[in-house]
This record gives structure tokens, sequence and C-alpha cells, in this order.
């Protein structure tokens, strides 16, 4: 049998990997399915297993030494592998359990190429490390960060263990805020794509190290390459003593919100 990832880079399997997850989300959409419940009001869906196999199967195949680490499935692989991917394969399950099309399938090599599919909009979001580019109609263009939107996402999701020093909900109500940005909330890291894509000037979240997390690493990889600002919350860059994640298009955008935030 022939393997037809032979020949890919690691930004072309991440991108393939996360439209294979995509294909599966966008055919299960509407159905009624299956819920698997994690706790604390949080759960998952029979469309996020499927979607994460899929993943899985094109990293296998393409990828057979490297480890995994799925939201769903957990750890796969050697532990002593030097390569791992982080994969989400539904960013946004809340959102798709009501109807939503606000959702992301996130593939990302830790310190490496990455992939944030948008299911129903049509697009790929992919960087190899050091350039990033969306591909849409089989075309790819570079992703170009600006601020001129204005609009700053927010997750206002819990944990909040930064509260009370920062919670998210209270740079919403600063009169400075509402003074120069809009807020939006998208409940999905797709919004950190959108980033380095240029419609939206910021992206907002609280939390501990997320640079290894199967939900924000592919994000991060993005905007990181496409000339983003990315810091934790606290400024500091992102590592294991970083909290939360703020992504800006610009230096003036990061420096207005981080103000803000002390």
């Amino acid at each position: 049998m022939i393997n037809s990832y032979t020949g890919l880079d690691d930004a072309g399997v991440a991108t393939a990997a996360a439209c294979a997850g995509a294909d599966v989300v966008r055919t299960l959409y509407g159905r009624p399915l299956a819920r698997i419940d994690k706790g604390a009001g949080d759960f998952a869906t029979a469309a996020d297993v499927e979607a994460e196999e899929a993943i899985l199967a094109v990293l296998r195949a393409a990828r057979p030494k490297d480890a995994v680490l799925g939201e769903e499935s957990g750890r796969q692989g050697a532990r002593d592998a030097a390569r791992q991917w982080l994969v989400d394969p539904l960013c946004g399950t809340l959102n798709y359990a009501v109807g939503s099309m606000l959702v992301a399938v996130n593939v990302a090599l830790r310190d490496g190429a990455a992939a944030v599919a948008d299911p129903f909009g049509g697009e790929v979001f992919f960087t190899d490390g050091e350039s990033a580019r969306v591909r849409r109609d089989g075309a790819d263009a570079p992703l170009t960060p600006t601020s001129a939107t204005r609009l700053v996402d927010v997750n206002l999701d819990p944990p909040f263990p930064s509260a009370p020093g920062f919670r998210a909900v209270d740079l919403l109500a600063r009169p400075e805020f509402a003074e120069r940005f809009r807020p939006r909330v998208v409940s999905t890291t797709l919004a950190l794509a959108w980033v380095a894509a240029g419609r939206r000037a910021a992206y907002v979240t609280d939390g501990g190290n997320l640079s290894a997390s199967v939900h924000f690493a592919a994000g991060i990889a993005l905007c990181r390459a496409a000339g983003c600002v990315v810091t934790g919350i606290d400024g500091a860059p992102l590592g294991q003593t970083g909290r939360g994640l703020v992504a800006a298009a610009d230096a003036e955008t990061h420096r207005a919100l981080r103000t803000m935030m002390t």
C-alpha cells in the first residue's frame, strides 16, 4: 500500500492531519451525538473522538516514530520519543454541540510545525515554524497580523488561576479598553489563528503554562511565525513559569493591553 504522506514535511503533515479531523467535524455536524462527560460541566462528543482518530491515523502513517498527546486519547508512543504531536481534534466542543460553527481543529508538533483548520470556513492556517500561511481553495497566502480591526478576543472560560489579581472579565470593564478595543468571545482558539491573519488585534486568556497545551500550541506557533507579540499575561515569556497568554498583532497593542491588566 502506498503511503500518500511520503515526502511531506512537518508542516504538510500537520496540515493533512488537521484537514482529516476537519472532514470528520463537518460530516458529523448537526447529527445527534453521544456525549462523554469529563466533569465540571465539560464534555466531549463522538465528533471529538472520531476526529482525533482521523488525525492520529495521518500522524501514524506519516510519522510512526513520533509520540502523540491527544485531548481525548491521552499519550501514545514512546515516552523517550524526541518528537511529540499535540492534538485538539475539536476546539469549541460546547459551540459545536449547540450548532455553532465556531470551532477549530488543532495539530502541532511541539516546538515545530503546526496547523489550525477551520472546518466550516474552508481554511487551514499552517506554519513550518518560520513562516505562517493560510490555504483556501488550494491557494496559499501569507498571514499578516494587524491591529486595524481593534477586535480583541477574550477567553472567559474557567479556570481562573490568576484571580483576583487578574480576571479577564475585569479587563472588559475598564473604560480604556472600551475606548480603544472591541471585545469578542468566540470560545475557541480559532481566534488565535485570526490574530495571525489580521482578523483580530489580540487574544487574551488566563491559565498556566499554555505553550505545550493541546488547545493552544498550534495557535501560539502560528502567531509567533506570523510575527505577533506573544507572552504570558504578566509579560513573561511562555514556559514553565508562564501564566496565561497575550497574543497581540503588534507591540503597541500588546503594550496597551498589558497596561490595562496590571
